[in-house]
């Protein structure tokens, strides 16, 4: 009978957890429709930005020159590393996490070994990560992923382009999970500074009357470009979180399920062994007695 209350036990709490899990995911798949409004929102904008500044780069007739353009030996790098706050999300945190530190340790190893290269951590898990790996954390800003709000996002993004116009980096490079559907998310990685435009051929039109000059035009579109894809990048870790972790619960939830209807057959067949037991035992007393 020891044996049937220890399947009981389990099985209650394997059932506490499933509801646990169960509540997470509806929790999740709730934040998940209002991060994915706010990333399949703003993406046409950031695209259409992008595609301005393109055509108006090729319909102009001079180079486009800016500090923000200049690309200069990289001396000193900073990755911007996109997590979560929280767990129970998968292998969210960690693909993004080691993609960045491969990424470092293939293609800059000279910097690495020289203390060259630093981090901003934004998510908790990230930076734990980066920091038990030995890295260097230049900023750690978790309370950038409490709100998503562009206000917030948009001064980070003018802190890092004042560094790099102040030339303590030479180059910055984003690495964050891009959100595609609720069961996908893809790592992605992109040069942030120095900025590269180039000239959309095939959209410019030759016969643009430009005032003032196109390069003095994307210079002003620069700095918002930059804000609008770090913002982006945000929302789309933060989608990429929610969804990642509604995944992950649902699979949790299938496997608690599974798991109690395991429990469940083994503990019937544990009661019907122990009932067949008793009446084994009941029928040979009496047949003792009765000799």
């Amino acid at each position: 009978m020891a044996n049937l209350k220890e399947i009981r036990t389990r099985i209650a709490s394997v059932k506490n957890t499933r509801q646990v899990t169960s509540a997470m995911k509806m929790v999740a798949a709730a934040k998940l429709r209002k991060a994915q409004d706010a990333i399949f929102k703003i993406r046409p904008y950031t695209d259409a930005l992008h595609k301005v500044a393109e055509q108006i780069a090729a319909a102009g007739e001079e180079d486009i020159t800016s500090p923000l353009t200049e690309h200069r030996e990289t001396n000193n790098m900073l990755v911007v590393l996109f997590t979560s706050n929280k767990g129970l999300c998968g292998a969210f945190n960690y693909q993004v996490t080691k993609a960045a530190i491969n990424h470092v340790k293939n293609e800059y190893h000279d910097l690495l070994e020289e203390d060259r290269i630093q981090f901003l951590t934004i998510g908790k898990k990230g930076d734990e990560i980066v920091k038990r790996e030995g890295f260097q954390v230049w900023k750690n800003m978790d309370d950038l992923l409490d709100h998503s709000q562009f206000k917030e996002s948009a001064t980070v993004a003018n802190e890092i382009v004042d560094v790099f116009l102040n030339k303590e980096f030479d180059k910055v490079a984003l690495f964050y999970n891009g959100f595609k559907n609720a069961a996908v998310q893809r790592v992605t990685h992109e040069t942030f500074l120095p900025v590269e435009i180039g000239g959309d051929e095939e959209g410019a039109d030759p016969n643009y009357i430009l005032e003032p000059t196109a390069g003095e035009i994307v210079m002003d579109l620069m700095p918002k470009i930059l804000q609008i894809s770090f913002h982006s990048a945000l929302l789309d870790s933060v989608a990429s979180e929610h969804g990642a972790r509604m995944t992950a619960m649902h699979k949790a939830t299938e496997n608690a399920t599974d798991l109690i209807k395991d429990l469940t057959l083994n503990y019937n067949k544990a009661r019907q062994a122990a009932i067949t037991n008793e009446i084994t035992e009941i029928v040979s007393g009496a047949n003792a007695l009765g000799k």
